[in-house]
């Protein structure tokens, strides 16, 4: 082959570097790096939230999540002012014992019959009814009298419920009204033939038609009632009678008042007389 000379040469080549610069100058988006198009971004759709109502209030990572209340708080709905101090619920009692109180004998009889056992003659006899009777004796929300010498401490299965929740409702009272903590006391429960006749000897209200002998009746003094003092603990101070007797008028009246029992306010021997129904 034969070889260009050297003036030749360079003469190409300054021509070729001559037309690649007036090409730049003619068309200087020659010299632009290629850029290529983003891809298409699909966009994601979120879903509406739904609105926050009162109810579902809004948890987020900056807000601390609210502790569950304590227990006995949920348990007496205990009301607190603003400031956070306990606001007692006041002592009220009831306008009159007699009225809110009337169900007498006639009317009570016929529930204790509907809702109770055959009566039994003796205690001896009593023992083989137990299939039908609850054993009352021993119980954290009532006392049975120590002195109880005319029944025995059983009762029909709806009686002693009822029994149950009066003492817990009187406590749950006591608690929320700021009120030391008393136990009711039970006077007089199931009684056998043989128990009525001889309290009729020494009572003269004392019937033949008693509805102590179905087991489902029972008396609570309001005269009386059992200190709840935690061992270990400064004796609780002394409370006036008068201020246990309107807590459980109030107690009372609205059982009462939600249908589950008669009531009889009873002068003469201090108690209430309660028959389930």
């Amino acid at each position: 082959m034969r070889r260009l000379k050297k003036n030749i040469f360079l003469g190409l080549c300054g021509g070729v570097v001559a037309v690649l610069g007036m090409v730049r100058l003619a068309f200087p988006e020659v010299t632009q790096p290629k850029v290529e198009a983003p891809e298409p971004v699909e966009e994601v759709v979120k879903p509406e939230q739904p609105a926050v109502t009162p109810e579902q209030p809004t948890v987020t990572s900056e807000q601390p999540v609210a502790e569950p209340k304590p227990l006995q708080q949920e348990l007496f709905k205990l009301a607190s002012t603003p400031e956070g101090r306990v606001k007692w619920h006041p002592v009220r009692s009831v306008y009159s014992y007699a009225k809110c109180f009337p169900d007498v004998q006639d009317v009570q009889i016929q529930a204790a019959m509907h809702w109770g056992v055959k009566p039994v003659r003796n205690r001896e006899e009593a023992e083989y009814s137990r299939e039908q009777l609850v054993y009352v004796g021993a119980s954290p929300l009532y006392c049975i009298d120590e002195g109880m010498r005319h029944s025995i401490p059983y009762l029909v299965p709806r009686a002693s419920h009822l029994l149950s929740l009066i003492g817990r409702n009187y406590l749950d009272s006591l608690y929320v009204k700021g009120v030391p903590l008393h136990r009711i006391i039970v006077s007089s429960v199931l009684r056998t033939e043989d128990d009525v006749s001889r309290l009729q000897r020494r009572n003269g209200n004392a019937t033949s038609q008693s509805c102590h002998l179905f087991g489902t009746t029972f008396d609570v003094c309001y005269n009386r009632f059992s200190t709840v003092s935690p061992p270990g603990e400064p004796e609780r101070r002394a409370v006036q009678n008068d201020t246990l007797k309107w807590v459980l008028s109030e107690v009372l009246r609205d059982i009462r008042e939600q249908g589950l029992c008669y009531i009889k306010y009873e002068v003469k021997q201090g108690c209430f007389h309660i028959t389930v129904k």
